[in-house]
């Protein structure tokens, strides 16, 4: 049985909507991300539901983070235990001579990468994203670079459906 509680992190919404799971090729998505909501197996944090929320047009995400999925998906981020780990990984990202200042000052000005990540580690959620490691990343902070020197266990959307036992059938 599985025992983990997974994060998305914005991009899996935005990927999934315009590409494999759109909302009229594979409502399954959405409606196993309902259900596994309601079993507290997935979730984000209110930064992603406020970066979705800054896209200027409506369109059908927009529609389901303020409609049809409950409020309770997106986790308060106002807590001491994610804002000492937000606190960590930025002092970790710009300490890290690896990375460029542009980097550095892109990853710190991001109002919801820090905090997934953080969130993620004070809550002991795995976090899933598109975004791969790299390590020899230099212009960009990847995700899953800062989850490795974190402890936070990282991985796909794809992986994620796998471990759960989510499947989607052929509807004809």
């Amino acid at each position: 049985m599985n025992k983990k509680t997974y994060l998305i992190d914005t991009n899996i919404l935005i990927e999934s909507k315009n590409r494999y799971y759109s909302f009229s090729i594979c409502p399954g998505f959405w409606d196993a991300l309902i259900l596994q909501d309601s079993q507290s197996t997935i979730m984000s944090i209110d930064k992603v539901k406020d970066e979705i929320n800054r896209y200027k047009y409506e369109d059908d995400l927009k529609a389901w983070v303020n409609s049809a999925i409950p409020d309770s998906f997106f986790k308060s981020t106002e807590n001491a235990e994610t804002i000492k780990y937000y606190g960590e990984i930025i002092n970790w990202v710009q300490g890290n001579p690896q990375f460029l200042p542009e980097a550095k000052a892109e990853f710190i000005q991001d109002e919801c990468d820090p905090w997934l990540i953080a969130f993620a580690k004070a809550n002991n959620c795995v976090l899933i994203t598109n975004e791969v490691i790299k390590k020899e990343a230099k212009a960009k902070v990847p995700i899953p670079n800062v989850c490795g020197q974190f402890n936070i266990e990282c991985q796909s959307p794809f992986k994620m459906l796998e471990e759960l036992g989510i499947q989607f059938s052929l509807k004809i």
